[in-house]
Formats: C-alpha cells, structure tokens, sequence
C-alpha cells in the first residue's frame, strides 16, 4: 500500500491512493497509520477514492458531479464529515499526482460538494459552504466557562471568543463541554481579535486532540467573529442557518496563517497545501499483531 504525507499549515496527513475503492480501512489501522512514534504520524487520514466507489449510496449519488471522493477519518479512526485543510491537501494530492487538472472543479465529503480551485502550485482555496450559526454554548477549560458560539460547518464546532492570548491556555485536555448540545461531539476553539478583521486561534478537534491548525475551525471563528461584530464589521443576526457579515479575515493558527472570505452566501478558505514524502507501507507492520 502506498502512501503520501501533506499537511496543510501543519495539520498534517496520510493520504491512501485507493480509486477503486478496495482498502478496509478499520478505526485501528487508522489509528495504527497516525501514530506519531509507531507509525506514519498524523492528524488524520486522507483515501483517495472515486466516488462511484465510496462504498456509500450518499456519497455515490455524488459521482455525476464530483469523480473523487475525500473519505477522512480523525487520528483516532472515527470518521468525520469535513477537514478544511484536508480539502486542501487533498486537492493539492490530485493535482500533483495527474489524477485532476489545474482549474476549479468539486470533490465530494461526506458533508457534500466542495469546490476547489488552485494551480500547478501554491495556495488552494475551498468553497467551504454557508456557517450555520446555531445559538450560544458553553466549554470549560481549566476551571473557568467560556460561552461560545455553535457553528455548524458540515462538522460541529463551538467557537469561543477570549480576551486573553490563546498561547496561555492549557489544550492538553479536552474541553468540556454539554453532550446534549454536541450528541457526536464537537471541536472546540478558542480565538482573540489581534487586529481589524484579525485573529488568532487554537483548537481542540474530537478524535485528534489540540492540532496545529483546523480548517473548519478557522471559517467558523471567523464566522462567529463577524457575527459578533469583530473590529467593527456589519454583522447581520438571522437566526440558524444564515446570516454573516461581507468581510475577509486572517486567523493565525500555530501552524501558519489562512484567509477566510465570507460573502453572504457562502465562505471561502485560502491556505497552503503541501506535500512532503510518499512511500509504501510494510504489510506484516501495518496488519501484523
């Protein structure tokens, strides 16, 4: 089995070329392909699948609109809706390895169509879809609440504003938060304005931990910023569903910095996707004992 290793401002990945949809991918091979002393190390993994053969009539009812299928799954083998920065990577895989053209064209997630656009190099842009602004919630992170804002990016988050520099918070454990709020659990950020339409921001994913960077995350603080009206931006309440100002925003995340355009109707993300090794997998260790 072949591989390829990206990352996508250091939220990092291990992509599986499977276009024909033949690899088990089971929560503890996963697991095993994402662990950082064991194994190939990652935030999570990335197959590369056509979409007619997903393995799933969702997904497959995709194909006429969208040839590959991006089936993530976090660092602990569960399986998630949506990865930003995953997109991104994942686009930046395609073209790199001439399984798609320079241009814009979509992928199928299991939270829908995304559509891409990059070149031969640099930057890669997502239509990420419109937020869905869901009401307040509340996390608590080292003996202190934070309210929050519920986001729903196709995956849940709770975006949470603080005053203070999110390099002084203690992300080793997860944050707490209402399970009845976030039945199939929630990643949970923390963000600052450190300028006009500037922010700053840490996240701790489920089934990950505190990554370097998470994409959806970004378009959700950014998302809940505007809606507060951060650095003075019209910010329109419209209840679930819609509803977020005009503006472009710059979030800072520890491992490098995004673009995040919303319009109204939709949002856009702009970062880095690089590649960085690619190789094979030794059978007897990836499936032996």
């Amino acid at each position: 089995m072949r591989f390829v290793k990206g990352h996508g401002t250091e939220n990092d990945f291990v992509i599986l070329p499977d276009p024909d949809g033949a690899l088990e991918l089971s929560p503890e091979t996963v697991a095993r392909l994402c662990d950082r002393r064991a194994g190939i190390g990652g935030d999570g993994v990335l197959r590369a699948v056509r979409t007619k053969a997903a393995g799933d009539p969702a997904v497959e009812a995709l194909a006429g609109e969208a040839e590959w299928f991006m089936d993530y799954r976090n660092a602990d083998g569960s399986v998630a809706e949506m990865c930003g920065n995953g997109v991104r990577v994942f686009a930046r895989y395609l073209v790199d390895a001439g399984l798609a053209a320079p241009g814009g064209w979509d992928l199928a997630t299991r939270a829908g169509l995304r559509r891409v656009t990059l070149g031969a190099s640099g930057d890669v842009s997502v239509d990420m879809g419109p937020p869905r602004h869901l009401g307040g919630g509340e996390a608590s992170l080292g003996g202190r609440t934070y309210r929050g804002r519920r986001v729903s990016m196709g995956n849940p988050h709770l975006a949470c504003a603080i005053d203070e520099p999110v390099a002084g918070l203690d992300l080793t454990r997860a944050p707490g938060f209402d399970p009845a709020a976030f039945p199939d659990g929630v990643n949970v950020e923390f963000y600052r304005r450190v300028g006009e339409r500037h922010l700053e921001m840490r996240v701790y994913e489920r089934g990950s931990g505190e990554t370097r960077s998470c994409g959806t995350g970004t378009v959700a603080v950014a998302a809940a910023a505007a809606l507060a009206g951060n650095g003075g931006d019209q910010a329109v309440e419209a209840g679930a569903g819609a509803g977020d100002a005009t503006s472009e925003w710059t979030v800072d995340v520890p491992g490098g910095r995004v673009v995040v355009t919303l319009d109204g109707r939709t949002s856009h993300l702009r970062g880095p996707a690089v590649l960085v090794a690619d190789g094979e997998f030794r059978n007897d260790w990836l499936y032996g004992a």
